[in-house]
């Protein structure tokens, strides 16, 4: 039975993003708000926790999972950033976008694209979310909560917590935060591409 935490969109309460901490930082699969929708979350390297998001989504191994960070400095970390990439996404972060980058030997190999050796990473513009990133000290890994055979994620907490509450270990609910997807940005050619257009401005590359 999955812990479900009723958390303030604007002011999260310290109290509840402490304990959700420790549940995901234990290796707890977490649904959380972003600000595009509703998302799977778990801990960057817990392999047990990526195979139970892999069986609630029916996911294969070719998967794009994205890295939801703090700030640039963890974007460095697991990205290989040069000064004009910097530029960019310090103007559109954080923010409903996910930049598809060049990944670092510090991100697990399951995690990136097999072939390419590339990383979607991503920083929401969500209170509850920064909060929570910033209790944990570390990317979490996630992917947008879509059931199979639907084509939009889910967005009710309530729903949300009846359908998963065996399948995963917390349900945030943090009210409703919408059911777009964020805008792709491919940044790992010489030039950038708008791959998924999405709730972030297409004119990001303006």
């Amino acid at each position: 039975m999955s812990q479900f935490f009723q958390i303030h969109p604007e002011n999260p309460q310290a109290r509840l993003i402490k304990q959700a901490s420790e549940i995901i930082r234990a290796g707890g699969l977490a649904v959380v708000p972003t600000d595009c929708a509703y998302a799977l979350a778990c801990p960057l390297g817990d392999k047990q926790a990526v195979e139970r998001v892999k069986r609630i989504r029916q996911l294969d191994d070719r998967h794009n999972f994205t890295l939801m960070c703090r700030d640039l400095k963890d974007i460095s970390i697991y990205a290989k950033v040069d000064n004009t990439a910097y530029r960019l996404l310090k103007s559109h972060t954080p923010g409903a976008y996910t930049f598809i980058l060049n990944g670092t030997s510090e991100v697990p190999r399951r995690l990136m694209h097999p072939k390419r050796r590339t990383i979607g990473i991503r920083v929401p513009d969500n209170a509850i979310l920064s909060a929570l990133l910033e209790e944990l000290g570390e990317p979490l890994m996630s992917t947008s909560l879509i059931l199979p055979n639907e084509t939009m994620p889910m967005s009710d907490p309530y729903d949300i917590r009846q359908t998963l509450e065996h399948a995963v270990d917390l349900v945030i609910d943090g009210g409703y935060c919408g059911m777009e997807a964020t805008t792709v940005v491919d940044m790992t050619g010489e030039e950038y591409s708008v791959v998924r257009p999405g709730v972030g401005d297409i004119n990001v590359l303006d």
